[in-house]
């Protein structure tokens, strides 16, 4: 289910933005943890190759048009935003964070709130747990369906679409609309 892409945000008097949307990557399938490689250079696994560029499909039919995008420097999630991205007509600039590799939901808000002002539209390229805990803890309304598959899971190279009223700076639990949930499964 893709929300509509057209619903931008909306001007305040001030000209500020009342909401944002967020769109979570997971990072695609990656080689097992078990290889003699250390983890920050795990490489996408056969299955992730061919997953990732499907996700960029879906966020490019789907007609997202983000304005950043923010990604772990983590082998695997570099490599999954590299393939999703070829898929966008007019890829955003991306923002490799280290502060993003294996976080906890409460550093992916604060880089979120640090780098998000004045954009409408970031992506965030990321590990389990954390943006799982971070899809879950903001995603307070929304379609009951959605939030049942938020909660019970985030698979890889799957992208939870998060509408956040309160602003970046604002980040907090239950703040966001869960709007669209995708993966390559569906």
């Amino acid at each position: 289910m893709a929300p509509d892409p057209g619903s931008r945000p909306t001007p305040t008097a001030t000209g500020r933005t009342t909401d944002c949307r967020l769109l979570l990557v997971r990072h695609a399938k990656a080689v097992p943890k078990d290889l003699p490689i250390d983890d920050f250079d795990r490489p996408l696994s056969e299955r992730g190759y061919a997953d990732a560029p499907r996700t960029g499909h879906w966020l490019a039919d789907a007609g997202f048009a983000p304005d950043l995008v923010l990604c772990s420097p983590a082998r695997r999630t570099r490599q999954t935003w590299q393939l999703a991205a070829s898929a966008l007509k007019d890829p955003p600039p991306v923002v490799y964070d280290e502060r993003l590799y294996n976080a906890a939901p409460s550093m992916l808000a604060a880089v979120l709130a640090e780098r998000g002002p004045g954009l409408g539209c970031v992506v965030l390229v990321g590990h389990n747990s954390g943006i799982h805990e971070l899809a879950v803890g903001l995603g307070g309304s929304g379609p009951l369906d959605l939030l049942e598959r938020v909660r019970t899971g985030f698979p890889t190279s799957g992208v939870v679409v998060m509408d956040v009223l309160s602003g970046w700076e604002r980040l907090a639990p239950g703040s966001g609309t869960v709007a669209a949930f995708w993966s390559p499964a569906d």
